[in-house]
């Protein structure tokens, strides 16, 4: 597990899936269907628990251009800039269930922020960084 800040909050896109786990692959799908796959983009996968116990998760990415998504009416979350610890996942497409042990791991930690969310940042085609941020 370590360490590294953000250094401005980030606006991300998002599209809701239907369910958890069930509904991630469609719901990034769905995002990649309304603007073209581009390295240069962040790609994010978001989560937190729901007041019911299921997990909300949303795809996301970033603007590489000002007002591209605002055509599609998607919601929008801010990643807040800030200290997060992390534990980088790679060739996770081989290993998926090592996304969700990475993030047992992370919010099992005393030092994070409680009211945060779980943030997949998908670096590239081999590396998903497992993000938490941490309490102020």
């Amino acid at each position: 597990m370590e360490t590294t800040t953000l250094q401005n909050d980030l606006l991300v896109y998002c599209v809701t899936a239907s369910s958890f786990p069930e509904g991630v692959k469609q719901a990034h799908e769905t995002l990649h269907s309304l603007a073209p796959f581009d390295e240069k983009r962040k790609y994010f996968g978001l989560s937190r628990p729901a007041a019911d116990g299921r997990i909300l998760y949303q795809a996301a990415a970033a603007e590489l251009h000002q007002a591209e998504f605002s055509k599609h009416h998607l919601e929008t979350e801010v990643i807040s800039k800030g200290e997060y610890l992390y534990i980088d996942v790679h060739d996770y497409m081989k290993d998926i269930p090592a996304i969700g042990n990475a993030f047992q791991q992370l919010i099992h930690d005393s030092r994070i922020d409680p009211n945060g969310f779980c943030i997949e940042w998908y670096m590239g085609m081999n590396v998903c960084r497992c993000m938490v941020r941490m309490a102020s």
